[in-house]
């Protein structure tokens, strides 16, 4: 084993749960790794990456600020090569597909042991990939299918209509547009929009629009001439 290997991976966690957080340092320490940063925001991350430069960072899904697939998004731009294993308690196609879009190198469901959130830890730091087994099925069959296919399959919390609206959001109409285009009332529109925010997990438009290109959802543009709006 090179020295490299031996030493243990400087990990930064990612997590706005304190409890959660303490129990999976002590976890990780408890198994040989090093936690260097604990971070409970986006922000926290960003700030705390640039200055540990750790070796992997365990990111959760839901932030306080962003979403987690937003954050990683960011650091694998800022840090190329960096290797980020997504923790998180959702486990639906969409947040997989967007996870591995956004540049992450592992995708454990909230759950997992101790030793094997470390062998993760340390496959991802050192190249590899790591998915729960359950995961890895899915994503086999997510991508067998395209990712384009069967939009509810990517998002099956969403309803039908509500995958619908997401597309029209990622084509840029606002609730206004989306109104006119599905024939219903702008009050209708809204419902629906914050159900798809909540569903998502995501606070704006933009993560909105960035989950479902993430996905193969819209990318066309606003359609028949219609102006995009940023209104929820």
């Amino acid at each position: 084993m090179s020295e490299e290997e031996a030493r243990p991976p400087r990990v930064l966690i990612c997590d706005d749960h304190p409890l959660f957080r303490s129990g999976l340092k002590a976890a990780l320490e408890g198994a040989g790794a090093a936690v260097v940063a604990e971070a409970e925001t986006g922000a926290e991350a960003l700030d705390a990456v640039a200055r540990q430069r750790p070796d992997a960072v365990v990111m959760d899904l839901s932030l306080p600020d962003a979403s987690g697939i937003d954050v990683t998004r960011r650091l694998t731009e800022r840090h190329p090569g960096l290797p980020v294993l997504m923790l998180t308690m959702s486990d639906d196609d969409g947040s997989l597909l967007a996870a591995l879009q956004a540049g992450a190198r592992g995708y454990l469901v909230k759950g997992a042991g101790a030793d094997e959130v470390l062998h993760a830890v340390r496959t991802v730091a050192a190249g590899g990939a790591v998915f729960g087994p359950d995961t890895a099925a899915r994503l086999t069959e997510v991508f067998r299918h395209g990712l384009r296919h069967d939009a509810e399959q990517l998002f099956p919390s969403l309803t039908a209509r509500e995958v619908e609206i997401l597309e029209l959001i990622s084509r840029g109409l606002d609730n206004r547009h989306i109104a006119r285009h599905l024939v219903l009332s702008e009050k209708t529109v809204r419902n629906h929009v914050s159900h798809v925010f909540d569903k998502l997990q995501v606070t704006s438009r933009a993560e909105a629009v960035a989950r479902a290109r993430d996905a193969g959802l819209g990318g066309e543009g606003p359609g028949d001439g219609e102006v995009p709006g940023d209104g929820h």
